[in-house]
């Protein structure tokens, strides 16, 4: 099969490396890839992913069989309603990319569906002092989200009542441009999180590899949020008990509830979960893998997922198998100095002899002399697998020594909260 991978980050990065080693990918184009992307297929620069026109010229002129698309816009644009059949889409229609492109849509859904998830309720600019009274119903933290795709930053957890109507006032202003026209306001949910991964042909489906993803900057998860300091897999307290909840009350009705109200959707199902006293409820939904999870996925990821994305896209996933390795894996993410805010660019990389690790490049880039350079804020993705976490994480660890330009920072207490509790 000839297959285009769409996206540029450190999770194309790990699906690139997963999808070159399946005997049934002939040819790898990843569009527009990064500075370290090149290692497993051709980089396409210069397209937007939301281009579907010249994507399908692309594709009619290099006889691309499949596409999988690694980021939220293409899928939230319409990208396999574009398609129509005249390509394998590996992703849902633009009907349940909702789930992702529409807090609200997702939450409704969920309430059809009795799927456990926050209380909630949607304001606009009509119904703004609904919203003010709604928040004196809760206790804080408060947790607004914005409506729509907001590049990972349309979400505020707030302690102060006065903070949080100033800020749901700001949100329907236009802190978030269109994509906070309507604010979702939640109960905030105590607990610990995960991530649970599932791909579907709209009937079947197959459940990934669970992780738990860091999101802030500072160990102790101090600091502000990021797109992600690391993951680990497996999650300690997402045991055959917990996980059979996740099954019955979650993953199944999701699956069921898209089916019954006609919507399309053959791709990944992202499911961000937390455990409240053992019991879990959904956070949110993605409409494809996480980052960077999908970096400590893919590595215990023991089957072909070729052949298990070619079957979700046909409709056809039946009862293939999926193999899970027994093994830990674990990802730590190099970053910039003064990431999450601004930082410099086009910094020169080193990398010297880092073990037994893969490096997932993200925001890498090569200059006009070929020099790997930083091209963002999170660099590199450093990812092993071990017979524990802690073994995964000290190879890690080792590997970012060998890694070296200016400014760089990491986390090294990734996977420690959930190695006290086994």
């Amino acid at each position: 099969m000839t297959i285009l991978l769409l996206g540029s980050g450190g999770r194309e990065s790990a699906l690139a490396w997963k999808i070159s080693r399946s005997p049934l990918c002939d040819k790898l184009y990843i569009l527009p890839g990064n500075g370290g992307t090149d290692v497993y297929g051709e980089n396409v620069p210069g397209i937007k992913t939301t281009d579907f026109p010249t994507i399908e010229k692309f594709c009619d002129e290099h006889a691309v069989d499949m596409i999988v698309v690694g980021n939220e816009d293409p899928l939230v644009a319409g990208i396999y309603d574009y398609f129509d059949g005249r390509r394998l889409v590996v992703g849902p229609s633009k009907m349940g990319a909702m789930l992702e492109g529409s807090k609200d849509f997702a939450k409704a859904f969920m309430s059809r569906h009795n799927i456990p998830t926050a209380r909630y309720r949607s304001f606009t600019a009509e119904t703004l002092e609904e919203g003010i009274e709604f928040l004196l119903t809760l206790k804080a933290p408060y947790v607004l989200k914005a409506d729509g795709l907001a590049a990972g930053k349309g979400v505020l957890i707030i302690d102060s009542l006065e903070e949080a109507q100033k800020s749901l006032r700001e949100m329907i202003g236009g802190m978030f441009g269109n994509s906070s026209a309507t604010v979702v306001i939640e109960e905030f949910l105590s607990g610990i999180e995960c991530s649970v991964f599932v791909l579907t042909d709209g009937k079947q489906y197959r459940i990934l590899p669970v992780a738990k993803d860091y999101k802030r900057i500072g160990e102790g998860d101090t600091g502000p949020n990021t797109g992600g300091m690391g993951s680990i897999s497996p999650v300690v307290f997402a045991d055959e008990v917990f996980m059979q909840k996740v099954e019955e009350r979650i993953i199944r009705p999701t699956v069921e509830g898209l089916a019954a109200e006609g919507i399309t959707y053959r791709g990944f199902i992202f499911l961000g979960l937390i455990s409240v006293e053992g019991e879990p409820m959904v956070i949110e939904y993605n409409v494809r893998m996480g980052d960077p999870e999908t970096e400590s996925v893919m590595l215990r990821i023991d089957s072909d997922l070729v052949a298990l994305m070619r079957a979700a896209a046909e409709g056809n996933l039946g009862d293939m198998p999926l193999a899970i390795s027994p093994k830990a894996a674990a990802t730590v993410v190099v970053v910039s100095q003064g990431y999450p805010g601004s930082y410099p660019k086009g910094l020169p990389i080193e990398l010297g002899d880092i073990g037994n690790a893969i490096l997932f490049h993200a925001g890498t880039d090569r200059d006009a002399k070929g020099q790997l350079v930083t091209s963002g804020g999170r660099v590199i993705a450093v990812s092993s697998t071990a017979d524990t976490i802690e073994q995964a994480l000290q190879q890690n660890f080792a590997a970012i020594d060998a890694i070296s330009y200016e400014g760089k920072n990491f986390r090294r207490d990734i996977g420690r909260d959930l190695l006290k509790l086994m």
